[in-house]
Formats: structure tokens, sequence, C-alpha cells
């Protein structure tokens, strides 16, 4: 989580949410980064997660991401849990919740859902006080 915080910092460079994502495969070595860049790119899909898996399909050669993890400091959005489940993640590590938008086992839980053709595996709160922090902070300073 101390790396996808480290992420989450570089998006407040360009005005972008802070939200950091990695994905780690099954032998715990790092397979991809992303943080959100909507902002930045204006690009819509940019978020850390998408572009996290992006990388993480990249670098195996392929778009299943079997046995892998995503640990992503905010729980993913309806689009970033969609994507989990198309790339058949094992395991996704979340830092805080988003009470708001979230749609692995807040508001939504699309990654558990016994309709779709994969589940994920959810651990959730890990570092949770820091990762709510620098979201607070970065709304904060906006009002």
């Amino acid at each position: 989580m101390g790396l996808a915080l480290h992420e989450a910092s570089h998006a407040l460079a360009s005005d972008d949410v802070p939200v950091g994502a990695l994905v780690v495969d099954a032998d715990g070595r790092l397979v991809g980064t992303g943080r959100n860049r909507r902002e930045e790119t204006g690009d819509p899909t940019a978020h850390a997660e998408v572009l996290a898996l992006r990388q993480a399909a990249a670098t195996r050669g392929e778009w299943r991401l079997e046995g892998c993890t995503l640990v992503v400091t905010l729980e993913p959005c309806v689009m970033c849990a969609g994507a989990l489940v198309a790339a058949r993640v094992r395991r996704l590590v979340i830092g805080a919740w988003d009470p708001k938008a979230g749609a692995t086992g807040s508001v939504w839980d699309l990654v558990r859902d016994q309709r779709a053709n994969h589940a994920v595996e959810v651990v959730a709160g890990i570092r949770e006080d820091e990762c709510g922090q620098i979201l607070r902070d970065f709304f904060e300073s906006r009002r």
C-alpha cells in the first residue's frame, strides 16, 4: 500500500484526485502501477486501477491477470470494478472505502456478484487512515 500511496501523491502534480494503484502477480512481483491521470490526459478512463491493469497486461503479455492482486488507495468505481472482473484479477486490496461511488462492497458489490463470470476476493481497510487523509486534504484544499 505504501507504493500505491506514493503513486497517489504524484497525481497531485496534475491536479488529479490522488488515487494510486499497483498490480502484483502471484509471486509478488510488481507488474503494473497507475495513478489517476484524467485531468492530465483528458481521458475519462484514466483511473489509477485501469492504468495499472493496462500496464500489468502489457508486462505479462496477456489480458488475463489470473493470480494477480490489485492494490488501490480508494475503493474502485463501477468502471474499475468491471475491469477487475473482466481481467480475472484474483484479489483486490483497498485502502479507504468510497461511500459515494464504491463498487466493491460499499455502494455496490460488482466484484462478488453471483451473476458475473468471475469473483474477486476483497481485503479492505489497509492503511485506511492514510489513504483517506490524502483524499480529505485534496478535497478540503478545493473548498
